[in-house]
């Protein structure tokens, strides 16, 4: 299992490859909404923006989030770490179950790119 740290380092290397992206990619990633990612095995959440092309994590809660972000990721950390470091495809686990995206109909659209 995954820990609350190597979450935070695998949120923070897809900011510095979000930030790093060129073309469609660059363009999907540079909006600026709430976020948050629930690691569901670790019963946290990490809150923050994706503001820029980068994620900005603001906070760290226990449990799921306080108010509802713009932009939100639901998964366990060990496939968060899985499909940054290139193990798995956001794909595939999403159309297993394994990852949860909910946003906007609109930011949906752009953030297909990402993915």
């Amino acid at each position: 299992m995954a820990t609350i740290e190597e979450c935070r380092r695998a949120l923070d290397k897809l900011s510095d490859n979000l930030a790093g992206a060129h073309g469609d990619v660059r363009a999907a990633a540079a909006l600026d909404r709430s976020l948050s990612c629930r690691i569901t095995d670790l019963d946290i959440t990490f809150v923050g923006r994706l503001r820029d092309g980068r994620i900005e994590v603001l906070d760290t809660i226990q449990g799921p989030p306080r108010e509802r972000a713009q932009i939100r990721l639901m998964m366990a950390g060990d496939d968060l770490v899985a499909m940054v470091d290139g193990d798995l495809h956001f794909a595939k686990a999403w159309g297993a179950g394994r990852v949860r995206l909910e946003a906007g109909l609109l930011d949906l659209f752009r953030l297909r790119k990402l993915l």
